[in-house]
């Protein structure tokens, strides 16, 4: 009988660790689509400017005349001597009651910016040590996108949207790492996105010169896999140009508070508890918004 125990305890030890290995060594799914940016929803009453070309005019200078319909008179009833009235004299409209064309941003208003993928990276920052060597472990991605609102001449009125990061596309030097990460760390196959909610801003600055970096604080709620936190990041923003932001946001955080494990390795000896998430892009102003 005891035997017999035995050899089913075996038997499903065995048949664990199986299902363990395939687990955590199968091919990750791929990214479902290249990433797309969730549009903002600007909190303002004023219209949002963008720095495009000027949009045609849609009014004219003069106010037309209205044309009431008329019953066309008989033969009988026109009067040969009736002299035709005399119409009434329109009115012309002066500069000062032609509305404006919107201004490009430089000259105020809020401009929606959008995060450019091919220029920006996500990543995260952990170390360890590998087979008694120090190592600092970097997963990078490009799949990174978010828009945001900001007036050049009073970036305090800055407003950020959705930062999404795709997880299926996060890679380090190591492909056996990047299968840990994404099937058991991660579980990307059902959790293809990390998501950042922002909830407020602080420490922005009432004016800012091109060429000037900014700093400022982005607090919000991170969602990985099914856990959601709140941080704040550290933000550096420099304005290149009026249509030109680049950036970086920083925030290092112990990985348990994300509520996911890392699996052990035989090759690794010890992983810190702190890991630092980084989002470094630019960002350019949106088209037809």
């Amino acid at each position: 009988m005891s035997r017999t125990i035995v050899i089913i305890v075996g038997i499903v030890v065995v048949v664990a660790l199986a299902v363990g290995a395939f687990a955590l060594f199968r091919t990750p799914d791929e990214a479902s689509a290249p990433i797309e940016a969730v549009p903002l929803v600007v909190e303002t009453a004023a219209p949002v400017a963008v720095a495009t070309a000027a949009p045609e005019p849609t009014a004219t200078t003069e106010t037309q005349p209205t044309i009431e319909p008329t019953v066309e008179p008989t033969v009988a009833e026109v009067q040969p001597t009736q002299e035709p009235a005399t119409p009434e004299p329109t009115a012309t409209a002066t500069a000062t009651d032609v509305p404006p064309a919107e201004e490009p941003a430089s000259t105020g208003g809020l401009v929606v910016f959008e995060i450019v993928p091919a220029e920006s990276q996500a990543r995260f920052v952990i170390d360890e040590v590998l087979r008694g060597a120090p190592k600092t472990v970097v997963g990078t991605t490009d799949q990174v996108s978010g828009q945001l609102a900001v007036d050049p001449a009073d970036p305090s009125t800055a407003q950020v949207g959705t930062i999404l990061i795709n997880a299926r596309t996060l890679a380090t030097d190591s492909g056996g790492r990047d299968r840990a990460l994404k099937n058991w760390i991660l579980q990307t196959n059902q959790y293809e996105f990390v998501t950042f909610e922002p909830s407020g801003i602080s420490g922005l600055p009432d004016s800012a010169a091109v060429g000037e970096p900014f700093t400022f604080q982005l607090a919000g709620d991170l969602t990985v896999r099914d856990t959601t936190v709140p941080v704040t990041f550290d933000v550096t923003v420099t304005p290149v140009s009026d249509t030109r932001l680049e950036g970086l946001a920083s925030l290092t955080i112990p990985y348990r508070e994300l509520n996911v494990s890392i699996p052990d390795s035989p090759s690794v000896d010890t992983v810190a508890d702190d890991l630092t998430l980084e989002l470094q892009f630019v960002a350019t102003p949106v088209s037809g918004v």
